[in-house]
C-alpha cells in the first residue's frame, strides 16, 4: 500500500462504478467514457471502477454525463458512486482546482428527460451536529420537488436526470460546513429499471 501524505485540499473527488445491465456492457461503458469530455477532471479507471476529481462543479459533470450516455442507450442502467471532500490524504491532483466554472457537458439534450430514481446518503464527518446538516439538506431536496421516501439509511430521489443529479449536487455543496470539514456522500441512481417503483 502506498504512503498517503496529507493535504489541506479542497479538492473534490467520487469513485464510482455504472452497471448497463446488458451482454454489451463493455461496448457502452466505453462508449460512455469517450463520450464525456473530461478535460477539466483527473480521471482514473481500472477493473473496479472509475475515480474523478476536480473542482465539484465538473465532478458532477462528468459523473452525470456517463451515467446520462449510459442510459441513454435505453437499457437498465445503475450508478454506484461515494463523493468525497476534505480527506486529509486527498492531495495528488491539484492543478485541476485551477480550472475555471465552465461545464463541458453541460447539454444532455432528450437524456435530461430521463426518468431517473436515486436513494442517498451524507456524512458530515467530525461534526457534532451532523443529523441537523442532513435534516436541512432533506430538507432542500423536498422543497426542489424530488424528494419522495425516507427510507433505512437513505433518502429517495424520482425526477429526470438532470433534477436528481442537481439535487444530489445541491445536497452535497450545501452540506460543505467549513473549509476543513470531510464530507461524504453515496449515491445509487438507477434508470429504464423494469421494476415498479414503490415509494
Amino acid at each position: 500500500m502506498s504512503h498517503l501524505t496529507c493535504g489541506t485540499s479542497r479538492i473534490v473527488g467520487c469513485r464510482f462504478s455504472v452497471f448497463p445491465m446488458t451482454d454489451r456492457f463493455v461496448e457502452v461503458i466505453t462508449e460512455a467514457l469517450e463520450s464525456v469530455n473530461t478535460d477539466k477532471v483527473w480521471i482514473h479507471t481500472d477493473d473496479l471502477c472509475t475515480c474523478v476529481r476536480g473542482r465539484a462543479e465538473h465532478v458532477f459533470d462528468v459523473t452525470r454525463a456517463i451515467f446520462a450516455h449510459t442510459a441513454g442507450t435505453g437499457v437498465h442502467t445503475v450508478f454506484n458512486g461515494t463523493f468525497s471532500i476534505g480527506c486529509p490524504g486527498d492531495s495528488k491532483g491539484d492543478v485541476f482546482m485551477s480550472e475555471d466554472d465552465v461545464r463541458m457537458n453541460e447539454s444532455l439534450a432528450e437524456k435530461a428527460n430521463i426518468e431517473t430514481a436515486s436513494h442517498f446518503s451524507l456524512y458530515p464527518l467530525g461534526t457534532d451536529n451532523y443529523m441537523d446538516i442532513i435534516y436541512q439538506e432533506v430538507e432542500r431536496a423536498k422543497s426542489k420537488g424530488t424528494l419522495t421516501q425516507g427510507i433505512h439509511y437513505s433518502s429517495r430521489l424520482d425526477g429526470t436526470l438532470s433534477a436528481v443529479f442537481e439535487t444530489l449536487e445541491d445536497a452535497f455543496t450545501h452540506a460543505i460546513q467549513t473549509e476543513r470539514s470531510h464530507l461524504v456522500m453515496t449515491a445509487v441512481v438507477s434508470a429504464n429499471s423494469p421494476s415498479p417503483k414503490s415509494i
